[in-house]
């Protein structure tokens, strides 16, 4: 009896001790930085993302370096040949990245329109111009980036500086183009946001809404990667902002599988409704921060309409 006993013991304090180690080397890590600028292009990576990545550069500069003589072919030419060939440059690019693009809602055709959207990314530019027919206003460093420079003065972008003392007199330039029957599309935010929120608007940009016939609130959000709802962890390979370049941008987010860029088309509004321009700015950032809200919470959602201002009894 003693020594079942004791042999019970000896057997349990044996499945307290930790097992032996079978590794007889101990692990060696990489000395790379993964949090480096360029850890996560030239990291430890499995081949198949770079091999994606790659496929997809190499096809993105190929149809780049064909479009452009068109392009600029079809802008020699009288019609609106140039403006269609812009749109389906965007799609094709969309499809080469693996970018899908959904509509909800339609957008206004009673030209000239003042497209206003929210921006957290380059990926903007490509999901919106397949969709709606009008030019980009850029800030003025865009114009000085080597291709992509190119490409943004083939289709038709109106570069500005996006500062205070100089946006009264860049105005008139984007009020000629709207009086020539063009619309445009305007990101009030100034700059890019993180994806998990939408920034205030400057209503200085909203200056040239008089010239507008109406003036169309869009939101956009990427809301799948890889056929998956996107969350709070995914928000970062689509957001471009901050210190990070656009190729370690692109890079990063090339070497996952295909995503989806959801635009919402809220109900156009008359600029003559609101009395100044921070009423119309105030009234566009609600309705295109509650649509982008509720995306980001992968619920289903609908154009808004904007909020008129209340008048005093």
């Amino acid at each position: 009896m003693r020594l079942m006993e004791a042999t019970a013991r000896l057997t349990a304090s044996d499945a307290l001790r930790p097992r032996r180690l079978l590794r007889k080397s101990p692990i060696q890590f990489s000395s790379a930085d993964p949090e480096g600028l360029w850890g996560d292009v030239l990291g430890f990576r499995r081949l198949g993302g770079r091999f994606r990545a790659s496929r997809r550069l190499v096809s993105i500069l190929a149809w780049t370096f064909i479009a452009i003589p068109i392009q600029a072919l079809l802008l020699v030419l009288p019609g609106r040949a140039n403006v269609a060939f812009g749109q389906v440059y965007f799609r094709v690019l969309c499809w080469l990245i693996g970018l899908k693009v959904r509509v909800v809602g339609e957008a206004s055709r009673q030209a000239p329109v003042l497209f206003v959207s929210n921006h957290s990314s380059w990926l903007d530019v490509l999901a919106l111009g397949t969709t709606l027919d009008a030019c980009f206003v850029a800030k003025s460093e865009v114009g000085q980036w080597p291709l992509i420079r190119t490409v943004a003065r083939l289709g038709r972008t109106l570069f500005v500086s996006r500062t205070r003392t100089a946006t009264k007199g860049e105005a008139g330039v984007i009020r000629e183009r709207m009086g020539q029957g063009d619309s445009v599309i305007l990101f009030p935010e100034g700059t890019t946001s993180d994806g998990g929120r939408v920034l205030p608007f400057r209503s200085a940009f909203l200056s040239v809404a008089d010239h507008a016939r109406q003036v169309q609130p869009v939101s956009v959000v990427f809301d799948r990667l890889g056929g998956l709802p996107a969350c709070r962890r995914d928000r970062p390979l689509f957001a471009w902002y901050g210190d990070t370049d656009i190729f370690t941008h692109f890079w990063r987010l090339a070497r996952h599988p295909g995503g989806r860029a959801t635009i919402v088309l809220h109900d156009p509004v008359d600029p003559a409704d609101y009395p100044d321009r921070k009423a119309l700015a105030a009234a566009c950032s609600e309705v295109i921060a509650r649509a982008c809200a509720t995306m980001r919470q992968n619920r289903p959602v609908v154009p808004l309409r904007a909020p008129l201002p209340r008048i005093p009894a």
